[in-house]
């Protein structure tokens, strides 16, 4: 007996963390019938053979789980070892998917390998979540140090610029996830704040670009981002230079009357662009802190510089980019999506989702008996909708139910990435965490209106054997981890 429970000890797969396993079980049962729900039709009652999608995803989840076992069985210092030829491998396949994947839609990403097709981009995210932990979990190795982010962050934008070049851009947007593990390793929190900032720039810049202000000649849109521009400015020199509160002082004095200048005179005297006046007074004041940063050789002059100079240029660079750049519906989504415009064909996906969700009420309409899912109202609503066949057939109980599991599985990956002994166990299991957030956030997001529809699965619901399988990859590459970090 005492043989046996040694072994046990000893083994691995016994020693992984419980509670992640049991809430990876419910995810995977709740996400099966989720899909066999999405898939059934009225009258049908063959829905378990090997060619329908209830039956193929019931393969997908047995070979998932056969891919955990194998996983929990291998000694955890091969994930450090193999890192690097992993995430070579993985880039060389995505490097040569455009030219030997077939068009599905528009995007060049899927491998057909003969009755089975494979989506690299799935399992490229497991490769460069290894060879970030690794690179980061070097001895001395810290993000402050301007060279070694770099570093680190063309690591995760490689993979972003290859899974662009198939057209899959919801799948490279899953890599941004990554600065949010930056930032818990350290990142300079200035960085995500630009990265919000950009977000806050295009969001009311493009949102409110078509209103005009009344009584000028300018965009609402522009106006707006310029002022915010002032006020980050202004935010940043009381935060980073309270020594110094004068040149804020300054700055805020002369922005106040720079915007109440000019918005007098086209009221009152001759109708003008503002945005213009306020785009001289950003170089102004870029001018004046540049003549700070050479006077003091204080680099956060610099650096406040360099916000101010990006944030302007981010601002007519975006608008750029969505006029001239975006393809046609890229460009209407967006719109749609900010309320600049109605198209119902754009729209359609959502509006049906809501619907969807809406007509679920409370307790839902019970297991395969959705309407609008039965009759093929929503498209991909086993794939990218897959959540709105939960809220209508399980209602809002239901709904929120997957999404408590949800919060449960990132509450405990937090705890299991805090306690890990070794910085490589911490960082990967943050970007698996980040990886999740961003997919769970933005699926359930696109599906409810709020977030624009890119395309990405939600974990462990969505059809499909790649992503299932990468999500797997991810989560029990982990669990061996934390299962090993009291090795000797």
């Amino acid at each position: 007996m005492a043989n046996k429970r040694d072994s046990i000890q000893l083994n691995p797969a016994f020693r992984a963390d419980g509670w992640v396993l049991l809430i990876f079980l419910i995810l995977l049962a709740f996400g099966w019938l989720s899909v066999c729900g999405a898939s059934h039709s009225f009258g049908d009652v063959d829905f378990l053979t090997f060619d329908t999608r209830p039956g193929k995803q019931l393969v997908w989840i047995c070979c998932s789980l056969g891919l955990g076992a194998v996983i929990l069985m291998f000694d955890d210092r091969y994930f450090d070892m193999l890192a690097d030829l992993f995430y070579w491998s993985m880039m060389l396949i995505l490097l040569i998917t455009p030219f030997i994947a077939h068009d599905i839609k528009g995007s060049r990403s899927w491998i057909s390998l003969g009755p089975v097709s494979l989506q690299p981009a799935e399992f490229a995210k497991c490769a460069t979540s290894l060879m970030v932990a690794k690179l980061i979990g070097q001895y001395g190795f810290t993000l402050n140090e301007r060279r070694k982010f770099l570093q680190a962050a063309g690591i995760v934008l490689l993979p972003f610029v290859l899974i662009i070049l198939q057209k899959e851009t919801g799948s490279a947007l899953v890599y941004l996830s990554f600065f949010l593990m930056f930032y818990r390793e350290g990142m300079p929190g200035s960085i995500l704040f630009s990265g919000v900032a950009a977000v806050a720039y295009f969001v009311i810049g493009i949102g409110q670009g078509d209103v005009a202000l009344p009584g000028t000649l300018a965009s609402l849109g522009e106006v707006l981002v310029m002022a915010l521009i002032w006020i980050f400015t202004i935010g940043m020199l009381r935060i980073y230079c309270p020594k110094q509160p004068e040149h804020a002082r300054r700055l805020l004095l002369w922005g106040i009357i720079l915007h109440v200048v000019a918005y007098a005179v086209s009221l009152w005297i001759v109708p003008f662009d503002i945005s213009w006046a306020q785009m001289a007074g950003g170089v102004v004041m870029t001018g004046y802190l540049g003549l700070q940063w050479l006077g003091q050789r204080i680099r956060t002059f610099l650096l406040i510089t360099a916000f101010s100079l990006g944030s302007m240029g981010f601002l007519y660079a975006s608008d750029y980019a969505l006029n001239n750049v975006m393809k046609d519906y890229q460009r209407t989504r967006i719109r749609v999506l900010l309320g600049i415009e109605e198209d119902r064909d754009a729209s359609y996906n959502v509006i049906q989702s809501k619907i969807a969700i809406g007509s679920g009420g409370l307790q839902g309409k019970g297991f395969m008996n959705g309407t609008q899912t039965k009759l093929d109202y929503v498209p991909e609503q086993d794939t990218d909708f897959i959540f709105c066949t939960v809220g209508e057939e399980e209602g809002f109980l239901g709904a929120s139910a997957v999404l408590l599991l949800f919060l449960a599985l990132i509450w405990r990956l937090i705890y299991l990435a805090e306690r890990q002994t070794s910085r490589f166990g911490r960082v990967f299991g943050y970007c698996v965490l980040s990886i999740l957030l961003f997919h769970i956030f933005i699926n359930i997001g696109m599906v409810l209106g709020i977030a624009p529809v890119i395309g990405i699965p939600l974990p462990f619901f969505s059809y499909g054997g790649s992503s299932l399988w990468g999500f797997t990859l991810l989560l029990f590459i982990f669990l061996r981890i934390d299962a090993g970090r009291k090795r000797r």
